[in-house]
């Protein structure tokens, strides 16, 4: 039986805001191997956490992050949104998984780099849609990447010899044995978003998937210590 990496989706939103330094010590606290975090850049070209295109829904602040300087944006949310340079050294040791939406190719050069200059690069993987893996692919040769697939359709090989993901990542619902067994012979790794229900873990265990994203963290890793899975992420 192998490990199954357990992912915080956002940090530990039931327990402190999404996308928050917070979020990220209470999700790794109870147990997390990495986090998921979503970063957009504002109008200074500064990376930050944050999923929406705007302060709306978090924040109750109705302005687009992209005309916002970060000096504005820590004004607007009392220094609440992080810099993705804060995260990742609030992270530690532990593995973050950085989703990109609404990414460019300058944006994704941007985030990119920041990893690098901070020596994070074997400590990140990167997460979306194909055009956006392929401008990661592009910034860095070396990134791990989950490629974020959303039909059952697999992937074209071209697709997959031009981004060169370590993961394909899917929503939960999608998941089945054949599926997961599919991508295993081709080489590559099973990670599934986003399940929040013993009995979702428990089907996707059965599938063989190789990583949950989570919000619950602590109730995840209870199950996979009564099923006996050994502890520590997925490699």
């Amino acid at each position: 039986m192998r490990p199954v990496t357990i992912v915080a989706h956002r940090g530990d939103p039931y327990r402190a805001r999404e996308n928050t330094l917070p979020s990220l010590r209470s999700a790794f606290a109870h147990g997390a191997d990495a986090a998921e975090i979503d970063v957009r850049l504002t109008r200074d070209g500064v990376p930050v956490l944050l999923h929406d295109d705007s302060l709306k829904r978090l924040w109750g602040r109705e302005v687009a992050l992209a005309r916002l300087t970060y000096a504005e944006v820590a004004s607007l949310t009392g220094g609440g949104v992080p810099t993705l340079l804060q995260a990742l050294y609030e992270a530690g040791p532990h593995r973050l998984m950085i989703d990109l939406p609404g990414a460019t190719a300058e944006s994704v050069r941007t985030v990119v780099g920041t990893v690098h200059d901070c020596g994070a690069g074997e400590r990140v993987y990167y997460c979306a849609g194909p055009a956006t893996m392929l401008a990661v692919r592009s910034a860095d040769p070396s990134a791990e990447i989950a490629m974020t697939w959303t039909t059952l359709a697999p992937p074209r090989p071209v697709l997959l010899d031009a981004v060169a993901p370590r993961w394909l990542n899917y929503r939960f619902g999608l998941i089945g044995r054949e599926l997961t067994a599919r991508v295993h012979r081709q080489g590559m790794l099973v990670s599934a978003w986003t399940a929040d229900t013993r009995r979702t873990w428990r089907r996707l265990l059965a599938c063989g998937v190789d990583s949950i994203t989570t919000n619950r963290v602590d109730a995840l890793g209870t199950v996979l210590d009564r099923a006996g899975y050994p502890k520590g992420p997925r490699t």
